[in-house]
């Protein structure tokens, strides 16, 4: 019997373990087997993802390995990123409030503010869709409708559609149907924004790996970025998430696009346990 220590957090109920790589090297498993069986919502602590620090990075002052409950790795994880940058300046393996992290999206810079919130660089977006540049919106065929949509990556891949009615009924329906569309050959997180006005919208989210979560900061920052494309926001808004707020800053327009995005949201320790593996 192996027992490793863990540490649960959240951002707006996005929620994740997170892991020291010394107490990975303990279990004997791939990280990706690991993943799939602490975040296990039945047989393990249960969580949308699992975080290992990496201290070893030579261009940065940290790195990590994300995964998805699936065992899948994503490339960023703007919710994830809050929580590991309060994770790792807490425990004292950065010693600066503002430091650089390695991911496989490039490297993201977060910040830990005084009031306990984190502000993350999230950096430019990349508008295009894997398979056609960036033209505004293009129509996709999902069961019995064919939406407009915006596609966004931000590192990891997004699919913006804007909706009149109630967001979550439509990731319920269509989320599963685009994540695997073939427009997206390595899926994509879908969000279905409603705007509430010029300063706030609402968001619901399909994530590729784990379904329906409480929240995306990506997925955030991905919905601010194509309403203001469509002319629907000013540049600092606040996103209504299933499980809380965030707010996100861009000053980015359809003709300069090249600026970087912020994600301003809480991060909150869940417990500390030790895990039977």
């Amino acid at each position: 019997m192996k027992t490793i220590k863990l540490t649960k957090m959240q951002g707006c109920g996005n929620d994740f373990v997170i892991i020291d790589y010394s107490e990975f090297e303990k279990c004997g498993l791939e990280m990706s087997e690991l993943a799939k069986k602490v975040c296990d919502r039945n047989f393990g602590v249960g969580a949308d993802g699992m975080i290992i620090p990496n201290t070893n990075t030579a261009n940065t002052d940290i790195g990590w390995y994300f995964y998805n409950s699936d065992g899948s790795t994503a490339q960023m994880c703007g919710n994830g990123m809050r929580c590991f940058a309060k994770y790792v300046y807490d425990k004292k393996l950065v010693d600066k409030k503002t430091f650089s992290v390695e991911t496989l999206a490039g490297v993201i810079r977060p910040e830990i503010l005084d009031d306990g919130m984190v502000r993350v660089d999230m950096g430019v977006p990349i508008l295009e869709d894997c398979k056609i540049p960036f033209k505004g919106e293009r129509k996709l065929e999902a069961l019995d409708k064919v939406f407009e949509i915006t596609p966004v990556s931000m590192g990891n891949p997004h699919c913006v559609i804007f909706v009149d009615e109630n967001p979550m009924d439509y990731a319920l329906k269509y989320g599963p149907v685009i994540e695997k569309h073939e427009y997206f050959p390595e899926k994509t997180n879908t969000e279905f924004v409603k705007v509430v006005s010029r300063n706030e919208i609402d968001m619901r989210v399909y994530e590729r790996g784990c379904g329906i979560t409480l929240a995306c900061g990506t997925g955030a920052c991905a919905s601010q970025v194509a309403c203001i494309l469509n002319n629907l926001t000013e540049s600092k808004i606040k996103v209504n998430l299933l499980g809380g707020a965030v707010f996100v800053e861009w000053s980015g327009s359809k003709g300069d696009t090249n600026k970087n995005i912020f994600l301003t949201g809480p991060a909150n320790y869940s417990f500390v346990a030790d895990y039977i593996l």
